[in-house]
């Protein structure tokens, strides 16, 4: 019996140790690594069977970001991880803290600002952390200059932007058609056709299948000196049902705040102050006067994408059915360029299945596109930006005037610096009487 009881009391004692030994080693795993490299931004994805917690700090002499996974088995080989970069030498692994973690060492070739962020598994992807390696020092072909006057040609200049890419996938349709790549695909058509236009230019925040965080889409914009940013969408909810478009503005909430933000980082201030920042002289009134000028810009791009999305909701009504048949406001990270117009366009439902279907037959994508197009002409022929080729065009166009009640040809003519002979005879009136409602050109000076 007391035989049987230590026997027992070994396979116990084993088991225990067998038990605790398998508590303390990892959980987590890396699954996979991707490298993309867009413009100033190098992007390094990893994939894990479940999401560990992590840390990282940088260091110098030389240059390094340093990653800590806590429970991760660093098992994992980076020398199958193809890095074409001219800022990133290499990534290794170094001695973690503590044996069940894994330290990830990038080293750089100059000084990166990291920025990192997690994504839950969603979609069939599984966890992923995004690590974003930004040179602060890079200067692009849209990048802001400070100058006496505007460095920008005649274009009108519209920045697209397909929403989602890369490891964000966004919605997906029953189907299992994904929202970036009906969003890149409608992108695409719409920058096509705004290039044939004269007189415009379009800007894409991505040309491919890869990710930009949300609040560097607005930078793009606002580098590229943005006459409009228009962001495309696939809507979605959690049951099939919902169908319909929809266009979206920034709420005066968040545009508010976003104002406070700005407002504190002084180099960005001075940048979107341009040329005004250098003829303040008193330092103590430069934050309200910052201020003004931010509440008037923004109060202006506010009211300019209300308009323009009014606008686009009666063209999108030609094409698709839509949800909502006003603008709707919301607090959206990529409507928050402070001077640059912008909306957000929902193109339909792509969790309802006939809209999937629509969504993913190219006829109704590049009616959609043909819709935001016509749209945005619309409004820009209506209100051309200053110092822009169709601003000159409309300068040119004959002045029209509509006659109102008590309004005569002598009244006319004394109002727009001209005589009733000269209006006779653009008109080709016969008599100097006019009616309510006849629409008179004026004659040029």
């Amino acid at each position: 019996m007391t035989g049987r009881l230590t026997a027992l009391l070994t396979i116990i004692a084993l088991f225990a140790l067998f038990s605790a030994s398998h508590a303390n080693t990892s959980e987590a795993a890396i699954k996979a690594a991707r490298f993309a490299q867009d413009e100033e931004t190098s992007r390094l994805v990893f994939e894990f069977s479940s999401l560990p917690p992590f840390t990282y700090f940088t260091l110098k002499n030389p240059d390094r970001v340093v990653i800590d996974l806590q429970g991760v088995d660093n098992n994992y080989s980076f020398s199958t991880l193809d890095i074409d970069s001219s800022v990133i030498r290499r990534i290794r692994q170094s001695t973690p803290k503590t044996q069940n973690d894994t330290r990830i060492v990038i080293e750089t070739t100059k000084k990166l600002s990291p920025n990192l962020f997690s994504l839950d598994a969603s979609n069939g992807y599984d966890d992923r952390l995004v690590i974003e390696l930004v040179d602060p020092g890079f200067v692009g072909q849209g990048q802001i200059v400070n100058s006496a006057a505007p460095n920008r040609d005649k274009d009108i200049i519209v920045v697209i932007d397909a929403g989602h890419g890369g490891v964000d996938p966004g919605s997906v349709g029953p189907a299992g058609t994904y929202e970036k790549r009906i969003t890149l695909s409608i992108a695409k058509m719409l920058e096509s056709s705004i290039n044939k236009e004269p007189g415009m230019k379009a800007v894409m925040t991505r040309t491919g299948d890869y990710y930009i965080s949300p609040n560097d889409r607005p930078k793009i914009a606002a580098k590229a000196q943005a006459d409009l940013l228009v962001s495309i969408h696939a809507d979605a909810f959690t049951t099939p049902q919902p169908r319909g478009g929809s266009v979206w503005v920034l709420s005066k909430g968040r545009a508010d705040s976003e104002l406070g933000r700005l407002l504190e980082q002084t180099e960005r201030s001075s940048e979107l102050l341009g040329a005004a920042a250098e003829v303040i002289e008193d330092r103590d009134t430069e934050r309200y006067f910052a201020e003004t000028i931010f509440n008037m810009s923004m109060d202006l791009s506010r009211a300019s994408s209300y308009e323009i999305s009014n606008v686009m909701i009666d063209e999108m009504k030609g094409v698709t059915k839509m949800h909502k048949k006003v603008p709707q406001s919301a607090s959206l990270a990529v409507l928050t360029a402070p001077e640059t117009p912008s909306i957000l366009v929902e193109v339909g439902f792509i969790s309802n299945p006939q809209e999937e279907k629509n969504l993913n037959w190219r006829k109704h994508r590049e009616r959609l596109a043909d819709a935001m197009f016509t749209s945005i002409k619309a409004f820009f022929k209506k209100t051309p930006p200053d110092g822009t080729l169709w601003a000159q065009w409309k300068q040119n166009e004959p002045q029209q005037h509509k006659v109102a009640s008590g309004e005569s040809l002598s009244l006319l003519a004394q109002r727009y610096g001209t005589s009733v002979v000269k209006l006779k005879s653009e008109n080709n009136l016969s008599s100097d009487m006019v009616r309510i409602g006849q629409v008179l050109t004026i004659p040029s000076s």
